[in-house]
């Protein structure tokens, strides 16, 4: 991995984890800013290496709450890195629009769904709500930051 990739992600996955700290209680989930530095980090990383940033800033920010759901959370990790790889992949080709769509429904719904069955029904009824929110919120200001990124990232950095 070049030095450059590698200075990149640990700057995201610091955003990242500055991100976890800034918690907004709801319900039986808290929405955390932790996911916006990793789509940013979709104009610059790998699909996989996003994905990395994702998982480790979901690590951090439930760190910072005590691990409410315990060893579930490497669970949780996973699936946000997923989320954020398939971003980062859809990015890439050029799917500007539907990478949203895919971001929020995939880490707000899709990745709730193991826990209809580990848990129990009212919890996944209970939690999607405040997931949808907390990845609307994430893609929202990582939608207002990117497209300044962007042109930055276009005109060369001086």
């Amino acid at each position: 991995m070049k030095p450059r990739n590698m200075a990149l992600a640990a700057l995201f996955i610091s955003l990242s984890a500055i991100g976890g700290m800034l918690k907004i209680p709801l319900g039986v989930a808290s929405i955390a800013l932790d996911a916006m530095p990793a789509l940013v980090a979709a104009l610059f990383l790998s699909a996989p290496l996003a994905g990395v940033v994702a998982a480790l800033g979901h690590l951090a920010s439930a760190l910072y709450g005590g691990f409410p759901l315990g060893p579930f959370h490497a669970m949780i990790a996973f699936e946000m890195g997923l989320a954020v790889w398939l971003f980062t992949k859809m990015h890439k080709d050029g799917r500007r629009n539907v990478k949203w769509i895919a971001f929020v429904l995939g880490n707000g719904v899709v990745a709730a769904i193991p826990f209809y069955f580990l848990l129990s029904p009212a919890f996944f009824y209970a939690a999607v709500p405040g997931l949808l929110a907390a990845s609307g919120i994430n893609a929202l200001g990582a939608g207002a930051i990117m497209p300044f990124m962007e042109k930055r990232l276009r005109e060369g950095v001086k």
